[in-house]
């Protein structure tokens, strides 16, 4: 019973200093990030969120499109060479599948550009 409890203990003071020395890490990690920019910087962290979000959407579009324009035409392919009705009623579905995915990944930017101006600031000027 006291070995158990020990132990317990010990586990309790491990977890607290790991804790410590995660918080610690975090602070010392983002002080740079959240740091206001004077003058040349970029401002605030959501500027720079904005900035790389708008970065990783664009890598995105671009990969998915190239994705999309190798799977189409396998898919086209497979449709126009296969004798197999099966098949063909597959690639069928997933031409349709590939092409809603696309519209819907490029049309993001365009809700995000639209609706941005309308919740600028955090208020609804709408």
């Amino acid at each position: 019973m006291v070995k158990t409890l020990a132990r317990g203990k010990q586990y309790l003071t491990d977890a607290y200093w790991s804790a410590v020395g995660m918080a610690s890490a975090a602070m010392l990690t983002l002080q740079p990030v959240l740091a206001t920019g004077t003058g040349t910087g970029t401002g605030t962290i959501w500027n720079r969120f904005s900035t790389i979000l708008k970065d990783v959407y664009g890598q995105v579009v671009a990969i998915s499109t190239i994705v999309a324009v190798t799977v189409a035409a396998i898919a086209l392919l497979i449709r126009m060479i296969s004798r197999n009705q099966r098949a063909v009623d597959e690639a069928t579905n997933w031409l349709k599948r590939i092409v809603v995915t696309w519209i819907i990944l490029n049309s993001l930017g365009f809700v995000v550009a639209y609706l941005q101006p309308l919740i600028q600031g955090g208020n609804y000027s709408g």
